[in-house]
This record gives structure tokens, sequence and C-alpha cells, in this order.
């Protein structure tokens, strides 16, 4: 790649850092561009769904041998780490990380204009290595160095922290920052992936990159190479309604970025109301998918002239498999890691006393775990509801609660136990107010059901509940849930899903095979997802467990057999391969 607008670069100190990047440099590489990515559990680069999908994403990468290279800010403080007190008031405290000890400095510096200052970012190379030893690189970006304003030196310190202008200067490092810290390091990309909206301003970039030389440009022409860049552009949108989308004002966009970008040449692609992240992502990607069937669908209406296609998500096989099923798996379907089509083949390769078995071990794990943490006790005779994702209005985590006299006759007829948790941003008052009343059920139902709710959820956390629950719940607001993956995670461990049909779920769901449905798949009503919700769990769910366990186990082998075998991140990337980067 050339370009006649050359970043500005301080390559300083390659003896010590090139040496570490000769082995990843030889070939070329989809960049991957992602606000978050969740490298490791107790790496805070990740806020939820989003960066977890991420990190499958680069670990299926890794094992298909596909070359990435992978780009997101580093993050410093974090996102939060969560603290509840005894009525579920949730407070935040930072979650700092060090990658010092995590990750290689590298020596080359760029330079972005935001605000009328230079600013210098510098990087972090992260080595991902997958289970064949071929690593992908992660570079981190940073811009935490003695020579920007004190104010500069933050912005990339808070995963989705501070207000519009923060969050703007951080879209501008990933996106603008990105490109050019590649370019710096000598990675050669072939195709550019964004992921979200967030990362969109690579492309505004890669017009200044690919712009044409100004003689060869007729007057009144643009001098901007669009077709070129469309061309090594991929979008995938996560987001099934315009309020969700990254939207900045123009004046905000005028004062931060004048000197850094075209503002004139961004309001023809991004709107004239705001500078809209997806619809700029849009103009500037020749292939562009949403995350599920349903979703794409939805997208094809809320933005028609585009084409959005679908590629619905998957999870990382080895990563969301407990030990106990790994071992089943390794014994009875050898090969399944690379492959996990091949767990269409489990529910006659495994016995069904051997995944009882292993889904008591895992059971017995989490118990462990929840009494550790907050002295609640488990039974294991009892079956346990799990239920654990980002607390907001949307996820409707109150819709179980909603008749508690219900609630409590379900019990008394067949005993069950829930495991709840989840994290509510610091700015969603009304996400906080929900941990808070569920709490307050808690209390209300004690003595009827046992009821823990674990604190700070992460991928630690996930990885337990998704192996150690006996039903997965979801209950999301319809259309509102573009895909959804911790019902895949489940199913990876023999763990059925409960859930509205929505995301991908509405491909997944097979009544009575892989789970059940809660209502149908025309838009909510909480009142009749109530209905359902209980009706299906009092008259189908809860009976079949305590009443037929042959007829259970055949549901979670159905799990196995019909969801983790396709809804894997393994498809997932071997789809992006064939539709998106070989075209």
């Amino acid at each position: 790649m050339s370009s006649n607008t050359a970043p500005l670069v301080d390559s300083g100190g390659e003896s010590e850092w090139k040496p570490l990047l000769e082995g990843l440099l030889h070939e070329h590489r989809i960049a991957y561009f992602s606000m978050e990515i969740a490298l490791e559990n107790d790496i805070p680069t990740y806020a939820g769904g989003l960066g977890v999908l991420a990190g499958d994403t680069l670990r299926s990468a890794v094992d298909l041998g596909l070359p990435l290279v992978a780009v997101s800010l580093v993050s410093r403080a974090g996102y939060f780490r969560q603290r509840l007190d005894a009525d579920g008031r949730q407070t935040e405290e930072p979650d700092p990380w060090s990658p010092e000890g995590r990750a290689h400095p590298l020596g080359a510096k760029i330079a972005l204009e935001i605000e009328g200052r230079n600013v210098w970012v510098r990087s972090w190379l992260y080595v991902l290595r997958g289970q064949l030893k071929i690593a992908e690189p992660v570079v981190l970006l940073d811009t935490d160095l003695e020579e920007n304003h004190p104010e500069d030196r933050v912005i990339t310190h808070y995963l989705y922290g501070g207000d519009e202008a923060y969050r703007l200067k951080q879209e501008i490092v990933l996106g603008i920052g990105g490109v050019r810290m590649l370019h710096a390091l000598g990675f050669r990309v072939r195709e550019y992936h964004m992921n979200e909206g967030h990362s969109a301003l690579l492309a505004v970039e890669l017009l200044k990159v690919f712009a044409y030389r100004r003689e060869e440009v007729r007057t009144g022409e643009s001098p901007y190479d669009i077709p070129r860049v469309r061309e090594v552009c991929n979008f995938t949108t996560h987001t099934p309604v315009s309020a969700g989308q990254d939207q900045f004002p123009y004046a905000l966009v005028s004062r931060i970025m004048d000197g850094t970008a075209d503002i004139g040449m961004i309001r023809r692609l991004a709107g004239d109301e705001s500078l809209n992240m997806t619809r700029l992502g849009l103009n500037l990607s020749e292939y562009v998918n949403g995350v599920a069937k349903r979703h794409a669908e939805l997208s094809n209406r809320l933005f028609p002239g585009y084409t959005v296609h679908a590629v619905t998500n998957g999870v990382h096989p080895f990563t969301w498999t407990c030990p106990e099923f790994a071992r089943l798996y390794n014994q009875h379907v050898p090969g399944w890691c690379h492959e996990p089509e091949l767990l269409v083949r489990a529910d006659m390769a495994i016995g069904d006393d051997e995944v009882w078995h292993a889904h008591a071990g895992a059971k017995q794990r989490l118990i462990d775990k929840v009494h550790t943490l907050g002295s609640t006790a488990l039974d294991p005779a009892l079956p346990i509801i799990g239920f654990a994702r980002r607390m907001t209005a949307y996820k409707r985590p109150d819709l179980l609660f909603s008749s508690l006299e219900r609630l409590r006759a379900l019990a008394q007829r067949h005993p069950f136990q829930l495991v709840i948790a989840g994290k509510a941003h610091p700015r969603d008052d009304g996400g906080k107010a929900l941990i808070e009343q569920i709490y307050r059920h808690m209390r209300e139902l004690a003595g009827a059901v046992t009821i823990a709710f674990l604190p700070n959820y992460d991928m630690e956390k996930a990885r337990l509940m998704v192996a150690g629950v006996d039903l997965w719940l979801n209950t999301p607001l319809r259309p509102l849930e573009a895909s959804g993956t911790s019902g895949m995670k489940a199913a990876f461990n023999g763990v059925p899903q409960l859930s509205v049909l929505d995301g991908w779920w509405i491909e997944g769901c097979i009544e009575g095979v892989t789970g059940w449905a809660i209502g149908n798949a025309e838009e909510s009503h909480n009142g009749d997802d109530a209905q359902s919700l209980y009706a299906k769990l009092g008259d189908v769910v809860l009976p079949l467990y305590y009443n037929n366990r042959a007829a259970w186990i055949r549901v979670m082998k159905g799990a196995i057999c019909k969801n983790a075998s396709f809804f894997n991140s393994h498809r997932m990337m071997r789809r992006y391969v064939t539709e998106a980067y070989i075209r």
C-alpha cells in the first residue's frame, strides 16, 4: 500500500520490536478492527457480547490458519468492576490492567490531529496462539504517552467511558490511527473488516491513502477513489435499530476532526444530519452483513438501497466447552475442535449416562463457585435455570418475575433454582434499577425459590454458568436481539435453551429437540410472553426434567448435535472467507 499522504511516524527502537513482528509480516492479512476484544478473562479489554464475539473470531482464525491482524484499543482502565451491596445497588470501580506484563511494546508511533493538537499513538503487540502453534497478532493502540497533552493521554483508557466527545476521539484513534499504525508496522493488508461502526473511520483514512494524484483529477471531480476503498472493506453491523447506532453532531465533528479528515466528504458519506458511523460503514464497504438471518432482514428494511447479507454468529468450540464435555468429545468425536460439525454424531456416539455424568460435574463446579462467591447453597438434585447478560431494559431480566405468585406455584410443584449475573452500563440507570428489582424479588421469594446473583460477570463466570445450569433462559424484547451467543455456548455443554424467538434462536430452535420457544416470532408483548414463559416452564420443561430423564437427555443431545455443530465461530469464519474476504 502506498500513500501520497504518508502518516507522521516515529519508528525509533526498531531493533527491539522488529524481531517480534518478522514472523507475522510475511503474508497478506485481513485487518479486523473492533472497539473491544476479549483476549483473556483477566484482560479487561471487553465489556460484553461484542468483545467476546471478537475474541472468538480471532481464536477461530488461529485454529483455521487464517491470517488476520486485529486492531483495538489498549483500554488500560478496563470497563469496570461491579460491586453490589445487600440491596443490589451497583457501584463501579476501575478495573485496570498493565499491558507491560501481557503484551510486547512496539517502537513505532504515529500521530493524529485531534482538536488541533498532535496526538501520538503507540501500540502493543498481544500474540494470540492456537492449538496448532499458529499465532495471530493483536495490535492494541495506546495514547498514554508523555509527549501528549494530559487530556489526550487518557483517550484509550476507558472502554466506552466518557462523553460523546471522548467517544469520538476513541473512534478516531481506532479507525484512522489503526490504519496508520498497521502501515507504520509494515503489515500487508489485503482486506479490512469493521466489527460494528466504531471503526468506520478507517475507511475515511483509506480514502486518503487511495486518493488519486491531483494531476489525474479533472476539474470538479472528487479526488477520492471510493470504489477502490469499497473493494477492500467489509462491515458487520450488530445493531437492529437506528437509535443504537453511533452518531455524532457535525459541530462536534468539525471541532475535533478539522485537519484530520475532509468533513465535507464525511457528510456526503455518513449523512447530512450527523456523522452516522453505520451509514459510513455501509457506504464504504463492498460486503455488509448482519449477525443472524432475522437481523439481516431487519437491516435490509432499515437501510433500503443496501444489500445486507446474513452470517449468523458463532462461538469458539474449545473456549466454551467445559472440561467434562471436552473429554467426552475427544474420546467419542475426535477432531471436533477443528471440525465442530462432527458433533452431529454426538447423539449416537456418546451414551446417555456419560452425558449426564459430564453435566453433573459441570453443575457441581458451578454450585461450588456460587457458594464461594455468596454463600448461597444450591441443591444439585434440583434444576438450575441460568440467566446472564447485560442488564438493560430490552433484555427483560424482570420478565421471569412478572408474577411472583405464579413463580411460587411453579416452584411448589416442581422446585427449581436460579443463577443470575450481569452488569448494567454505568450510565444506564434503568439497568441498575433492574438489578435492584431482582434483589427485591430474591427476598420476596426466599424460602420458595433459591436465587443467586453473581457479581462482576466475566468470561470465567460465563464458562461456569453456560455449562453448569440445566436450562438457559433468554427473554429479549423482539426484534432487538440482533443475534445473541450465550445460548450457543450453553449448547456446547448440552444445556438446552428456553428463549424468545429472536436473533439466532429463530434458526436454532427445534421445539422439544434443541430447547423451547417463548411465544412466537412476532413483536413482543410482556404479558403474552410472561404467560408463555410460565406455561412452558410449568407444563413442559420442568415436568420433563423431573419425570423423564431419558427424554431430557435427548434434548441435551439435540442441543449438541443440531446447535453446537452449526452455531460455532469456525463455520462463521469459513463463511467470511468465502463470501467476504475472497471475492
